[in-house]
C-alpha cells in the first residue's frame, strides 16, 4: 500500500470530545503517518477530499459473539465447526460495514477466526479473542441438556464454554486459552439469561477458583472479563481482580467503590435485551428464557445511570448473536437516554481501547495508530444517530489502511 491522504477533514478527537476542522490525515501502509493542517505528501499519494465531513476512529464493540450463529444455541453446539465459521464470516462482514474495525470476542471466537480475518480470508474487524468461556458444572456455559451426562470437550465443538471445577481445573483451562493466544479470559460470575440450568441472581465459581483464574491470567499479562448481573456476583469478581464486568443489569451502589478501587471497566450490553424482548413478544423464545429476560431488562438503564453518574469507565458492547447483529448500532440510541454523544463515542473508541490494552493503536486518529478510519456525513458529537445509518451517512470505511467502502 502506498500513501493515502484524506484532505479537508474535520477530525474527531474522542478524548477531548472535539472536532478540528481543515485537517489532513496521511496514511502510509496500514498506519496513520501524520495529522494536521496543510501537510505535504508525496506526488504519487492517493488523495481524497472529504469536503469537511467528520473523520473519526473506527468503532470498537467490546462484547461480541460472531461465532454464535444461530438462536438454537444447543443445536448449534453440535454443528460442524466449518459450517459455523462460514456463517461467522458473514456476521463479521456486516460488523465492518457498520463501521466496527475492532471487536472483542467474549465467547466462541478463537485464533482461527482472528487469523482468517487478519490474513484476508474473511472480511471483518480485527478480533481480540478469549476462546472458550469458563463455566462451572451446571453454570451458564454448560449447554448440556438436563438428561445428558457426557460433555464433548473437543475444543473445536461450537459450544462456547469449557466446563472446569476446582482450582486445578480452572488453572488448566486458563493456561489452555493462553496457549492458544487468548487476549483475555471470559468467566461466568453468575447465571445467564440464555442458559437452561441456572439463575441470573446466582453466583458461580468459588472465591478460590476466581482468584486462581485471575492469577493465571495476570501471569500471562492478560486480564479477565466477568459475566455478572447482580452486585452480589459483580463484587465477588471485582474483589478477585476481574478487569471488566459484562452486563451488570441488576447492579446497585455497592459496586461503585469497587470499580474505582480496582480500576475496572463496565460493559453494558442493553441492546441485546431489547432485541430478545421483541423475540419473546413474538413467541420465539422458550418460557424459561423469556422469564429470566424480564428479570434483567428493567434494571439495565438504572445500572447505566448509576455507572455514568459515578464516572466509572463505560465501554461499548452489544452481546448480539445469530441474526440479531443488525441491531449493533442501536446500543448508541438506547444509551443516549443517559449518556451524551461525546461519552458514547469515547465508549466505542478511546475508552474501549483502554480496556483492550490497545491505547495508541485503535480508538484514536493520531500518528502511529492503525489506519482504522471512518468518514461520516454529519457530526456525531451533535447527533449520535448519524452513526446509526451507515448505509446513508457512512461514506468511507478504512481498516489497516485498506478501503472497504468509498462513497466520497
Amino acid at each position: 500500500m502506498g500513501v493515502t491522504v484524506l484532505r479537508n477533514a474535520s477530525v474527531l478527537d474522542p478524548v477531548a470530545g472535539e472536532l478540528a476542522e481543515g485537517q489532513s490525515v496521511v496514511i502510509d501502509g496500514g498506519q496513520i503517518a501524520d495529522v494536521g493542517p496543510g501537510l505535504s505528501v508525496p506526488d504519487d499519494a492517493v488523495a481524497f477530499d472529504v469536503a469537511g465531513r467528520t473523520v473519526m476512529p473506527g468503532l470498537i464493540d467490546a462484547h461480541t459473539h460472531p461465532a454464535v450463529v444461530d438462536m438454537e444455541l444447543f443445536d448449534m453446539a453440535e454443528w460442524p465447526p466449518t459450517y459455523v465459521a462460514a456463517r461467522a464470516g458473514r456476521a463479521l462482514e456486516g460488523m465492518l460495514a457498520r463501521g466496527f474495525t475492532t471487536i472483542r470476542d467474549v465467547g466462541g471466537g478463537d485464533f482461527g477466526l482472528a487469523r482468517a480475518v487478519e490474513e484476508g480470508y474473511f472480511t471483518g474487524p480485527r478480533i481480540r479473542y478469549g476462546g472458550k468461556q469458563l463455566s462451572q458444572t451446571g453454570g451458564a456455559g454448560d449447554w448440556r441438556a438436563p438428561s445428558r451426562r457426557v460433555y464433548d470437550d473437543n475444543y473445536y465443538s461450537p459450544a462456547i464454554g469449557v466446563i472446569c471445577d476446582g482450582v486445578p481445573e480452572v488453572r488448566r483451562a486458563v493456561r489452555e486459552e493462553v496457549r492458544r493466544g487468548a487476549h483475555h479470559i471470559k468467566v461466568y460470575l453468575s447465571g445467564a439469561v440464555d442458559s437452561p440450568s441456572d439463575r441470573v441472581d446466582s453466583t458461580q465459581f468459588s472465591l478460590e477458583e476466581l482468584q486462581a483464574i485471575v492469577e493465571e491470567a495476570t501471569a500471562a499479562n492478560i486480564y479477565v472479563a466477568g459475566h455478572a448481573y447482580t452486585s452480589r456476583a459483580i463484587n465477588r469478581g471485582l474483589e478477585c481482580g476481574v478487569r471488566s464486568i459484562e452486563h451488570g443489569n441488576l447492579m446497585d451502589a455497592s459496586s461503585i467503590p469497587l470499580f474505582k478501587q480496582y480500576g475496572a471497566f463496565y460493559v453494558p450490553t442493553i441492546v441485546t435485551y431489547h432485541t430478545l424482548a421483541r423475540k419473546s413478544e413474538a413467541g420465539e423464545l422458550p418460557a424459561d428464557i423469556a422469564g429470566k429476560l424480564q428479570d434483567v431488562i428493567h434494571g439495565a438503564i438504572g445500572a447505566l445511570e448509576l455507572a455514568h453518574a459515578a464516572g466509572i469507565p463505560i465501554v461499548y458492547g452489544t452481546d448480539l448473536f445469530a441474526e440479531m447483529h443488525d441491531q449493533q448500532l442501536q446500543e448508541f440510541v438506547i444509551r443516549s437516554e443517559v449518556q451524551p454523544p461525546a461519552d458514547l463515542i469515547r465508549s466505542a473508541t478511546s475508552t474501549a481501547a483502554e480496556l483492550l490494552r490497545m491505547v495508541g493503536q485503535v480508538g484514536v486518529v493520531a500518528p502511529g495508530a492503525f489506519a482504522d478510519l471512518l468518514v461520516v456525513d454529519g457530526d456525531p458529537l451533535q447527533d449520535i444517530r448519524v452513526l446509526t445509518t451507515p448505509e446513508r451517512t457512512l461514506k468511507l470505511i478504512m481498516k489497516n489502511g485498506q478501503i472497504y467502502k468509498n462513497e466520497l
